[in-house]
């Protein structure tokens, strides 16, 4: 999950290191109050969860309380990457005399974290990294073992940087990464770190992202911030659609239909295998066919919940067929999985045959689940076929007619027949 920029700043507070005096707004008057508590020259920032902010004008400066009432007033209406802000900074404007970068990012080819400084900040570190590498210090260290000061000091003397500086900033970026491993962050990053005049650093801007599954470890954190436990804080605020995969996930605790992601386009998936479910929903597109979603499915879900995802998808509008999927032997059920999708379309009045352009799922009961699919007229492929050949038949089908179906009392058989709500 994400953090917006005055709760970032807040956890980097709490962290130990130095911000400015900033305050959270989300009306024109406290904005006025703010500006008038620090008593200076002040930034009014969007509050939002997507990047160009200064682009779009959700970045204003104000020399008075007045000033940053009416700016704090347009941005608030302002709408930046498809969001409304939650509020905006009022910050102080502090005098840079120069910027750095200090970021800590997960890096999942190693798996471990890995520690990036640099004497280039204020603007993208992957435009540094590709411009003037030779201005950019990385290190991976260990989450078993303490993160040391001494570990933060080498990274940053490797740039030249010295004397009181070295001094300043040594504890600032140890304490960044001690608060990646505690908070349980998948990015901690401060961009720029400003150096002022008087010598002092300070995080002028902070961007935190946590990983989801450590929200009940983290509760603390997140009840000070004023984080409700149904925020879910991605990149964009959730769908309905996809908050309803969310409600389908929790409505049984066997298996996963989860990471519902919404698309525009024709071809519904039911896919699984971890990272199976990328490759599958890439070999769609490359064969180009049109996702009308991305998800996950698999650890042995119930028929109750493969029917679920399985209707949630049917219902999406323009959704023509469902493609159903996996790209790898797993000990999820083949049988159960096909009851729940066949189910669903039943429930729904569509001839199965018609709706499921493909099931491949290759695993465990998979004879008993191929018989089902026969009496229904769907077809299956084994793991002798491709995932890649898989998706291009079901986007052949797709491209080759609408898919309606067929519909009526045929295909409405009892629920004893593919299986309750209450089967494995």
């Amino acid at each position: 999950m994400r953090f917006f920029e005055y709760e970032s700043r807040a956890i980097v507070a709490k962290a130990g290191i130095p911000i400015t005096k900033q305050g959270f707004a989300k009306t024109p008057e406290e904005a006025r109050r703010i500006a008038e508590q620090i008593g200076g020259p002040v930034v009014i920032k969007s509050q939002v969860l997507s990047g160009g902010r200064m682009k779009a004008g959700g970045v204003k400066f104000a020399d008075t309380p007045d000033e940053a009432a009416g700016h704090a007033e347009r941005i608030l209406e302002l709408e930046i990457g498809g969001h409304m802000p939650r509020g905006v900074l009022v910050d102080d404007r502090a005098d840079v005399k120069h910027e750095y970068y200090a970021g800590v990012v997960w890096d999942g080819i190693r798996k471990l974290p890995v520690i990036l400084f640099s004497d280039m900040g204020g603007i993208d570190i992957e435009e540094v990294a590709e411009n003037h590498p030779d201005h950019v210090a990385r290190a991976h260290f260990s989450t078993l073992r303490p993160f040391s000061d001494w570990q933060a000091k080498q990274l940053i003397s490797s740039l030249g940087v010295t004397g009181s500086a070295l001094n300043r900033l040594t504890p600032i970026l140890a304490r960044l990464a001690r608060l990646f491993l505690s908070y349980d962050m998948t990015l901690a990053e401060i961009n720029p770190l400003g150096e002022l005049t008087d010598g002092a650093f300070v995080a002028l801007d902070a961007h935190m992202d946590m990983e989801n599954e450590a929200r009940p470890r983290q509760k603390e954190l997140l009840h000070e911030l004023g984080v409700g436990d149904e925020e879910t804080r991605q990149a964009r605020e959730p769908t309905p659609f996809e908050l309803a995969g969310e409600q389908v996930d929790a409505m049984d605790h066997r298996g996963v239909a989860g990471n519902v992601t919404e698309f525009d386009g024709n071809l519904g998936l039911v896919i699984g295998a971890g990272g199976g479910s990328l490759t599958l929903f890439d070999a769609v597109r490359a064969q180009g066919g049109k996702p009308a979603n991305y998800c996950e499915i698999g650890g042995n879900p119930s028929v109750r919940k493969a029917c679920g995802l399985a209707k949630l998808v049917l219902q999406k509008p323009g959704v023509e067929r469902i493609a159903v999927m996996m790209s790898i032997v797993s000990n999820t059920r083949v049988d159960i999985v096909a009851r729940g999708v066949i189910k669903a379309c039943v429930e729904l009045g569509h001839d199965p045959a018609e709706k499921i352009a493909i099931f491949r799922i290759p695993g465990a009961w998979e004879e008993e689940g191929f018989k089902i699919l026969e009496r229904y007229g769907i077809e299956y492929a084994d793991r002798s076929v491709s995932l890649h050949e898989a998706a291009r038949r079901a986007v052949e089908k797709i491209q080759g007619g609408n898919g309606a179906g067929a519909e009526g009392d045929q295909f409405r058989q009892t629920t004893a027949e593919i299986g309750s709500e209450t089967d494995v």
